[in-house]
């Protein structure tokens, strides 16, 4: 790249780029283009200078809500724990098997973690940090072994030293009239911040790996990072909300925390992370405790020289079968443990004997059926659904290979979906049309179902699924013409129920997965839909009932879906943001275990090339279909509810789902049925039945292991930010159905305060009553709390029905990872990147991201350009002012002012400057570290276009979303916490009086910050 100097005459002066920079072929490098390392070395610019003169610190605080609390806000003492006197245990020899010795290794980084079996890089890497390092100083927790006889030492997390994964609590708070205050105004830095949190830990993880075992608080679940399975299950799989447990539900009581576990038993590995072992016991099937059927897990002991199996669960010692003895050494450890990863991984999967299966398990059969009514010919819905079930299936092989590809084995087109999958395509408008794509055929055969009543499959399976690579040359034929095939019958209404029983019919016999396009709301046939919010329901208490479908028909199709074993994922284009019923369509897919992806207002070209990877995203995952679910627990805990996309038949009962994916999550939460004995752990298993998309039947077990604690200081300190959120995240959701959105908000205020008001009970310490302190592992709780209550599911003022039914249901399936996103999106200035950021570090190998700035448009700087983010949306805003040389350099020649661009955009084009490569770089790189929506480009021109709402939406610091801002957040939450703590508040007081008004909350804080 030239000179960028923005202070020459004219703007900065753009030169050609640096050869250096570019391939062979003059095609700059990117993140994951790259032949070997991923990335291609970059020229060093001339200059280091941004797209204009350096502003200065962004302005930190927003004058309209923070100047007005600077007096009020000074005496809240934002910050860490107290200090709490360290109390060591005296428990010993409580627990059973807890520290799982590992082979030692050499430490590795983050793309290049060891692959052996099961070994771990036990170096102390914190002293290789800077003195500003977050991390810096603190010792790494020694692997500790199992075998000596002190080796059986509890599972403790209260006895291990800091470890880097963890937050050390500092007593970091701001009295009135301290350094929380500057002149006038609050200090930004005294108000806990995501994106510094998320920054700096993402920093550590790309040098060091998660060990399961020595560290208990898992890494921020936006955070990339690589574990280590050490017996217990990585995060990425199960967070417990309190990795420490208290003893008693009264205890628990005291924190106001929920004791629950959020599970994604599919979540895809990471680069650098060994691969779940498959294990195979034969006829006889893995081992199991016979009084509780717990699987064998890390944690089960033997006894009786190896012929006893003493289940972690229930206690029940199990007789050892024959096949699967083995001695033990003295210390009562097997010895071919080493070899067993039934006994040393947390997270296994075991083939399962015939007494298992429901049905024959064959490849997944993918059912595509396509809407070919007016709306989608004419929106280029229907062009686009087809080009992206051609991304998913073939990628981007030639069109001249066809032929080659008809037996499957062209080693040029490598296969995208297991090899015993198949695919059949079904059509429907106010009729169903099947297809025929057997490979024999030169082109695809058509047959029509008119009868909607009870309609039926005119052809055999061996038509209607076909390998798509040896029929290549017939579906790709097909997928071609539909569009002009039916451009001339104009059917405005789909009859989409009739296609669905149709669908479920064909694959009734082996399960399987539908993806479903549907472009206006079915008003034909048998369960035909009407628009039911005409706007007169929102904001009482009736409007529940748009949430959830009253159609008996509908109810009965979900729940043949689910005994079918069959899946539903819905693609649903609004006409010009038009109604879509999603409470009744969405159902099916919610029961089913599928998802819906929602286009609200859909365009074309603007939103092609999201719905085509999205298509993609949804049939290559790793999917699992015929699927159940059961979660255990140890004795003294009970699972008490369940929240997610499901079918239970009656509580107690083993969850169904018809299909289940790698992007999909639920919430499980306890209750006590007793004590807890604080000499014992707590144990957790999940136990996923389910058929692979390859035709295997397997159970992928994720075992999960907490201490127990009579201390609530020790609980704590290790709390999980981003599971506690989730559960109440999906607790939130499921009540929409039965309570108004008003007291869900106040609800969830609410249990803010509890938390926020138990854990200052808990550490009175010395610290001023006045002051605010926030829990050190939940500093960011309030702010995820705010972003909930702003999510168009909770938010106050009125909000189409489907948009927040639409939002509701994503909350209750959403991955951690994804939630926090959503609650929180990362933001990042593109006007000001370093020279060197987007680009891999020389010395590492990695990709240099540059730091994220808060959700507020104080942080917005005239003429700068902002990349946001928030896993479900990426927009690249635009001040009015921007450099007319910035977007020359992001979209090409002649882009120099915002009229001149095109609003359909929807990703950058490929450019050889320096700044379109750093911005494409980190646009791939964030889609690599997301959930299930396609990360494509948006355009939110200032005063141009309406994306630029949305934008506003996504700074959830500010006052937007008919809710307050932070600032004015932590003021009513301290408030509350006042009026909790010195007992006015009674138990039976309406939740209205904690949420009184902001001027109530702002005056009652100066008088209560001299208590």
């Amino acid at each position: 790249m030239a000179n960028y100097n923005p202070y020459q005459q004219g703007g900065y002066q753009q030169g050609p780029p640096s050869q250096s920079q570019f391939t062979s072929n003059g095609a700059p490098y990117q993140y994951g283009g790259t032949p070997q390392a991923g990335y291609g070395p970059q020229g060093t610019p001339q200059s280091d200078q941004g797209y204009f003169p350096p502003q200065g610190q962004a302005n930190t605080s927003n004058d309209g809500a923070m100047g007005a609390l600077s007096g009020q806000m000074g005496g809240m003492g934002l910050g860490g724990d107290a200090a709490a006197p360290y109390r060591p245990s005296k428990k010993k020899n409580r627990h059973a098997y807890h520290n799982l010795e590992q082979p030692a290794a050499p430490a590795q980084t983050f793309g290049g973690a060891t692959q052996g079996q099961y070994g771990y890089a036990n170096a102390d890497v914190s002293q290789q940090l800077g003195p500003g390092h977050p991390y810096a100083g603190h010792q790494v927790t020694p692997a500790m072994s199992q075998f000596p006889a002190p080796a059986n030492a509890p599972f403790s997390p209260g006895l291990q030293a800091p470890s880097p994964g963890f937050r050390t609590p500092q007593p970091t708070t701001a009295p009135t009239g301290g350094p929380g205050v500057s002149q006038g105004k609050v200090d930004a830095e005294q108000i806990p911040s995501i994106p510094r949190l998320r920054d700096a830990t993402t920093q550590y993880y790309l040098d060091n790996v998660y060990p399961t075992m020595e560290q208990h608080i898992p890494p921020p679940a936006a955070v990339p990072f690589v574990a280590h399975d050490q017996g217990n299950s990585s995060p990425k799989y199960a967070r417990l909300t309190l990795n420490n447990i208290p003893s008693t539900t009264e205890a628990l009581g005291t924190t106001a925390l929920p004791l629950g576990i959020v599970l994604q038993p599919l979540a895809p590995l990471q680069e650098g992370e060994q691969a779940i072992p498959v294990l195979d016991f034969g006829e006889p099937g893995p081992p199991r405790c016979r009084r509780c059927r717990t699987y064998i897990n890390p944690f089960m002991t033997f006894r009786s020289g190896g012929n006893k199996l003493v289940c972690n669960m229930c206690t029940f010692p199990n007789d050892v079968s024959p096949e699967y003895f083995a001695p033990t050494d003295p210390s009562g450890i097997r010895v071919d443990r080493g070899q067993r990863p039934e006994l040393t991984a947390g997270t296994v999967e075991f083939m399962v004997p015939k007494e298992y299966w429901a049905k024959e398990p064959v490849g997944l059969h993918w059912l595509f059926l396509i809407d070919v009514g007016q709306e989608a010919i004419q929106r280029g819905f229907l062009q686009a659904f087809c080009q992206g079930i051609l991304l998913a299936l073939y990628g981007d092989a030639p069109e001249d290979e066809d032929d080659e590809a008809q037996d499957g084995q062209n080693p040029q087109i490598p296969r995208r979906i297991p090899l015993s999958s198949k695919v059949g395509f079904v059509t429907f408008d106010r009729s169903m049309y099947f297809f025929n794509c057997n490979a024999k055929l030169e082109q695809a055969q058509m047959l029509v179902m008119p009868d909607l009543e009870e309609p039926f499959v005119p052809l055999g399976n061996d038509g209607l699924f076909v390998d798509p690579y040896e029929s290549k040359h017939v579906v790709t034929d097909l997928l071609r013409r539909l569009p002009n095939l039916f451009s001339r019958q104009k059917a405005p209404e789909p009859a989409l129920l009739p296609a669905l029983k149709g669908t479920q019919a064909a694959l009734a016999a082996t399960g399987g997965k539908i993806i479903c396009s549907l472009s206006a709301l079915p008003t034909w046939g048998p369960g035909r839909l009407l628009a039911r919010d005409k706007n007169d329901l929102h904001g009482i208490e009736t409007e529940r009932k748009l949430f959830q479908t009253e159609h008996a028909d509908w109810r009965k199709v979900a729940g043949s879906m689910v005994q079918s074993g069959i899946g539903v994922d819905f693609f649903l284009a609004a006409a010009s943001g038009s109604y879509m019923d999603i409470a009744t369509i969405g159902h099916v897919s919610a029961l089913s275990g599928g998802e819906t992806y929602f286009y609200p207002t859909f365009t074309s070209p603007r939103d092609v090339e999201k719905l085509t990877k999205e298509v993609e995203r949804a049939v290559n995952r790793e999917t699992g279909y015929q699927a159940l679910m059961k979660v255990r627990c140890s004795n003294g805990l009970q699972v008490s509810a369940y929240h997610g996309n499901f079918l239970q038949h009656s509580f107690g009962a083993d969850l169904e789902l018809g299909s289940i994916d790698a992007d999909k999550a639920l919430g499980v939460m306890f209750s006590y049925d007793g004590k807890l004995d604080s000499k014992l752990d707590a144990h957790f298993q999940c136990a996923l039945l389910y058929t692979t998309a390859s035709g295997e039947r397997r159970v992928r077990c994720t075992n999960t292991v907490a201490s127990v604690s009579e201390s609530l200081i020790e609980v704590m300190r290790f709390v999980d930010q981003d599971a506690v959120v989730s559960m109440i995240a999906k607790e939130a959701a499921t009540r929409m159905t039965e309570r108004t959105l008003k007291d869900i908000r106040n609800a969830l205020t609410e249990k803010t305060i509890d938390i926020l008001a138990g854990y200052r009970r808990i550490n009175s310490g010395s610290t001023p009553p006045g002051q605010l302190i926030l829990p050190e592992n939940l500093k960011e709780f309030a702010m995820y709390i705010l972003g909930l209550i702003k999510t168009r599911a909770f938010k106050a003022g009125g909000e189409p029905s489907d948009r927040r039914t639409h939002t509701m249901r994503f909350l209750k399936s959403a991955s951690p990872l994804e939630l926090s996103l959503f609650l929180y999106p990362r933001i990042i200035p593109l006007h000001s990147l370093p020279d060197n950021s987007c680009f891999p570090s020389p010395e590492t190998g990695h990709l240099v991201v540059p730091p994220s700035i808060r959700a507020s448009f104080g942080r917005i700087e005239d003429g700068g350009a902002y990349l946001v983010d928030d896993g479900q949306v990426c927009l690249l805003w635009l001040h009015e002012n921007v450099s007319p040389n910035l977007l020359e350099d992001l979209f090409g020649p002649d882009q120099t002012s915002l009229d001149s661009l095109n609003p359909s955009l929807s990703s950058l084009p490929v450019l050889e400057t320096h700044l379109n490569a750093q911005v494409r770089n980190l646009i791939a790189y964030w889609s690599s570290i997301r959930g299930s929506k396609a990360l494509t480009l948006q355009l939110a021109r200032q005063g141009l276009d309406g994306a630029e709402y949305e934008f506003a939406r996504l700074l959830v610091e500010d006052r937007n979303n008919e809710a307050q801002s932070y600032v004015d957040w932590l003021v009513q939450l301290h408030r509350g916490i006042q009026v909790e703590l010195s007992g006015r508040k009674t138990k039976d007081e309406s939740s209205e009086g904690v949420g009184a008004g902001l001027e109530g909350a702002m005056a009652g804080l100066s008088n209560l910050i001299g208590r």
